[in-house]
């Protein structure tokens, strides 16, 4: 069959995105398509790209022979600051791709934004100023919090700025703020409409190891508290993790059963259950997907800011088929990066309401999960990859309208889906501490 492109009936197509690459420059020095960053997700992270130097470009083909850095630099939080302008007041086209059905920005494309500008801040840490050094492998391990302080307005201009507050030995934490002035406020504390702060490990190209990163100075006064509590965060969570277990063991045995007794009344005699309570189970809503190269970062894994998107997205319909009102996004508690996920996995989103809060009825809390897991039919295998918890309220406006509208509690049928719910309990208890 022959193709005629001067037919009146075909209908040409070309790609909207621009090469990262100078058309004018030499073809030999320009990288294969394949190792192209993942362009597709969204306008920042082409925007990211073209203001990136030589040292990003090395991320493509690391040189593994060369020796890894042999002394660390003292950096300040200003040597990786880093802002991205949305001109939504002029831009249409980009307005467009950020609209949601409320005329607010779409919160999925925006941790997709997050996570790229996290990352491009973290490697400009981690950067050495030597060109003969291999460089480290940098990769997302958390999203410790993110916290929605208004709606973010999808027509008035919005400025995203991040930069690293704290460094361990091989961890990295960043602090990013979504900032849009309101009605002319000048203020700057009323102008933050998002907070997050994400953590970022280093690993060894060539050893898979965890390797040092450059040090931290902060000088302002600023700078120093950031340090501070971002220092007493991560103590924090170091003894947390040995923690979690024994707490339960010791003095949450009584919690544990009060949970399950009203799930066991559900599952013996369901009858006589609250109408007023659901299980956990029947909140739930899963979907899949295959994980395809179009999703994929500049290390070949698919990038982590999509993986937020999607669990964001189906949290929003979970929420959505249980409260039966137009839900409205609160907070991202906590999201940790298990194991990487590759182009071509089978990845499987589960998501449920683990608990409610509704002792303030103008503003009830739904509290949910997401738990993401690589699927190997061929080895019989499911690891899980991803855990997202999403806190969610509904939309103020709806609720007068509907009188029928009520928050269900929810209660667990099995021991371990208690063990979950306390546990979330109680890291969510810390956050407001």
């Amino acid at each position: 069959m022959e193709f005629n492109s001067a037919s009146p009936n075909t209908i040409s197509v070309f790609s909207t995105l621009a090469s990262p690459f100078d058309e004018n420059s030499n073809s030999s020095t320009r990288k294969p398509l394949s190792l192209w960053p993942g362009m597709y997700h969204s306008p920042v992270t082409n925007a990211l790209w073209e203001t990136r130097s030589k040292i990003f470009e090395r991320l493509f083909d690391p040189p593994l022979d060369a020796p890894p850095q042999s002394e660390l630099l003292n950096k300040t939080p200003s040597d990786s600051r880093t802002s991205i302008l949305y001109n939504f007041s002029t831009d249409y086209i980009l307005r467009e791709q950020y609209r949601d059905p409320w005329n607010e920005v779409r919160i999925g494309k925006l941790l997709e934004d997050l996570d790229a500008l996290a990352g491009t801040i973290s490697v400009k840490h981690c950067s050495d100023v030597d060109s003969m050094t291999r460089p480290l492998y940098l990769v997302t391990a958390s999203v410790d919090r993110m916290v929605l302080k208004k709606p973010i307005s999808v027509d008035t201009d919005l400025k995203m700025v991040g930069a690293v507050i704290w460094v361990g030995f091989s961890s990295i934490e960043i602090q990013l703020d979504v900032i849009q002035p309101a009605n002319g406020n000048s203020d700057p504390s009323e102008s933050v409409a998002l907070t997050a702060n994400f953590i970022f490990v280093a690993r060894d190209y060539k050893t898979g190891k965890a390797a040092p990163v450059n040090r931290l100075c902060p000088k302002t006064e600023a700078e120093k508290l950031l340090y501070e509590a971002a220092e007493a965060r991560n103590n924090l969570r170091k003894r947390k993790r040995g923690g979690d277990k024994k707490e339960i063991e010791n003095g949450g045995v009584n919690r544990l059963e009060e949970l399950l007794a009203e799930g066991r009344i559900f599952c013996d005699m369901p009858a006589l259950a609250d109408r007023d309570t659901i299980l956990l189970k029947d909140t739930r809503l899963e979907n899949s997907l295959i994980c395809q190269p179009q999703q994929r970062n500049i290390h070949g894994r698919i990038f982590g800011g999509f993986l937020m998107l999607r669990a964001f997205e189906l949290a929003f319909s979970t929420v959505y088929a249980f409260a039966g009102l137009m839900p409205s996004f609160l907070e991202v508690d906590h999201v940790n990066f298990l194991r990487p996920v590759d182009v071509g996995d089978f990845l499987r989103f589960k998501s449920c309401v683990l608990y409610t809060e509704h002792e303030y009825t103008d503003q009830p809390l739904i509290n949910v999960e997401v738990v993401a897991h690589v699927t190997r039919p061929e080895q019989r295998s499911s690891e899980v990859s991803n855990r997202f918890y999403f806190t969610f309220t509904v939309r103020p406006e709806a609720v007068p309208t509907n009188t029928q509208f009520r928050i269900r509690k929810v209660v667990p049928a099995t021991e371990e889906e208690a063990r979950r719910v306390l546990e979330r309990m109680d890291a969510d208890h810390l956050h407001s501490i």
